[in-house]
């Protein structure tokens, strides 16, 4: 793939195999000799499957939400700690990416405090924008993430080269315009409180068009998380790296949540 989540992408377990050819070519004869004396693959109860992934991707999510209703019942009582935690969960997200061998531990600490952080901001949407907008948030993503695991499991939608390669355009000019539209506000270049997502184009605001194009491409990121845990399993990989499938999800679901969240805010406004 051109692009996909780095929790996948930096470990040998999610990858197709090719790898192995090189690293064989690397080896000695008899290295490659031991290698074929040993045990040709792991016990079943070691290896990783879809079952054990869903079950560590709940134990995940269940933190997140503890995590959540912490900072959403402390937003008024303590306003900057969901802003701390914040920055501390994506201190935690670049390291358990970097990291080469999942730790269960510190990316149970991620959700924790990425929960902290969702339950803050979410709290303070709602206080801005009116009630209900964290309910409808909520269900949209949950029906997209619905959506799009029930199109993976039936096979009508799977990652290619291709999409990936327009996944990879889009992304970089997403981030292209974000940081632009982040200098712009700091600078005071626009008085609008989003900036340019605030620019009307025939009566839509920028940032609902930009975000509906940015939840599409969250789904299609869903989608390559879901296919990178199917190769883990297919190839037979340790069980502990159903721990990177749910940090990998996790921080997809994540973005999308805040994204949709983000749409219903300008669109209110």
């Amino acid at each position: 793939m051109a692009l996909n989540n780095p929790a996948f992408s930096r470990n040998e377990a999610f990858t197709s195999g090719q790898g192995a050819v090189a690293v064989a070519q690397d080896m000695s004869a008899q290295q490659l000799q031991d290698m074929y004396n040993q045990p040709a693959t792991l016990p079943d109860r070691d290896v990783m499957t879809i079952e054990d992934s869903i079950a560590k991707s709940a134990a995940a999510f269940g933190v997140l939400l503890v995590g959540a209703a912490i900072g959403w019942l402390t937003v008024e009582s303590v306003p900057f700690l969901w802003i701390g935690a914040g920055l501390v969960g994506f201190v935690l997200a670049l390291v358990n990416i970097f990291k080469k061998e999942p730790s269960p531990a510190l990316i149970l600490a991620y959700a924790g405090v990425q929960g902290i952080f969702v339950g803050g901001i979410s709290a303070w949407y709602e206080m801005a924008y009116g009630g209900g907008i964290v309910a409808q948030a909520v269900i949209a993503t949950l029906v997209v993430v619905g959506v799009t695991l029930a199109l993976f499991a039936s096979g009508k939608i799977r990652a290619s080269k291709r999409a990936t390669k327009i996944f990879l355009v889009a992304m970089v000019g997403y981030l292209v315009f974000s940081l632009v539209n982040m200098g712009l506000m700091l600078f005071n270049v626009t008085d609008d409180p989003w900036g340019l997502r605030g620019t009307d184009i025939m009566g839509i605001p920028l940032g609902v068009i930009i975000g509906v194009l940015v939840v599409i491409m969250a789904a299609y990121s869903l989608v390559l998380d879901f296919d990178f845990i199917q190769q883990g399993v297919r190839n037979r990989a340790p069980k502990k790296y159903g721990w990177t499938g749910a940090f990998g999800i996790m921080v997809t679901v994540i973005w999308l949540y805040l994204e949709i969240l983000r749409i219903l805010a300008i669109a209110r406004d």
